[in-house]
């Protein structure tokens, strides 16, 4: 579980927060997992990055959507010495996983990070919003990025420009560009969907949820995430607003429901 330090500065600054000295580059790390077995197939180690151009109304890592800018600074070396200490565990399935925050606001890190996983052989996956500030002028970052990735995790909040906004406060335009990359560059996709009471737990918006993922080449796994409600203390210790304060935890039950409507029948490939 990763802790706050509420005394530590942060910035909001969402477009960039890799640090160059000479001609290494390093990263802003917020936390390491050793053994995680969510975040892509097999044991991985989970790399979650700072800072987050979105404000989703349901972020349940508070802490790691601004930049902590007292926090120690990682060389990519570093991390992949770290992931490479247990490789034994990952067997024929597992690797790393970068995720955040939004891993792909710090794009050069996370390039020469993920170079560095190939060299040695480490099955790499990204999960990630899609939502990449730099992509209009720096897409080639992007796509270099999509060639050392073996899965992308894609985090669907919304698929339509009205829903995104008020869920996120950002712009929808960045997630269907990212989707675009991927689809050019033929990524293998798990979609995921955090599902909230009085929000997007209807079927009419799992329908348009299915509509949308009808749409889209090289999915593997689709899963609906049921909405829960423990971040609450972190934004209290942050000073932040919880604007789901009122809102109750989506009964897993009924999240088992609408998933049965997604997957009626097969619908992605």
């Amino acid at each position: 579980m990763k802790t706050t330090n509420t005394n530590t500065q942060q910035t909001n600054n969402v477009e960039s927060l890799e640090i160059k000295q000479g001609k290494q580059i390093f990263g802003n790390i917020a936390s390491i997992e050793t053994t995680g077995f969510v975040d892509g197939p097999g044991v991985r180690v989970v790399v979650f990055m700072q800072g987050c151009p979105l404000r989703c109304l349901y972020c349940h890592n508070p802490e790691d959507a601004f930049f902590n800018t007292e926090r120690e600074l990682i060389s990519p070396q570093k991390i992949v010495e770290k992931v490479k200490r247990y490789m034994p565990y990952f067997g024929g399935g597992g690797g790393v996983t970068f995720s955040g925050g939004e891993p792909l606001n710090q794009p050069e890190f996370l390039l020469e990070t993920l170079k560095l996983c190939k060299k040695n052989k480490i099955n790499t996956a990204l999960d990630t919003s899609g939502c990449a500030l730099r992509l209009e002028k720096d897409i080639d970052i992007y796509k270099e990025i999509l060639t050392y990735v073996d899965l992308v995790i894609l985090d669907v909040k919304a698929v339509d420009e009205k829903d995104y906004k008020d869920l996120t406060g950002q712009d929808i335009k960045y997630f269907y560009k990212f989707l675009n990359l991927c689809q050019e560059k033929r990524k293998k996709l798990w979609i995921r969907q955090v599902i909230v009471p009085g929000i997007n737990d209807t079927k009419q918006h799992i329908i348009k949820l299915k509509t949308f993922i009808k749409k889209i080449k090289h999915v593997e796994k689709v899963e609906l995430l049921p909405y829960h409600d423990m971040a609450k203390e972190k934004y209290k210790k942050l000073k932040l607003n919880y604007r789901l304060q009122n809102t109750p935890p989506m009964e897993k039950s009924k999240c088992d429901e609408l998933y049965q409507i997604l997957i009626e029948e097969q619908f992605y490939n």
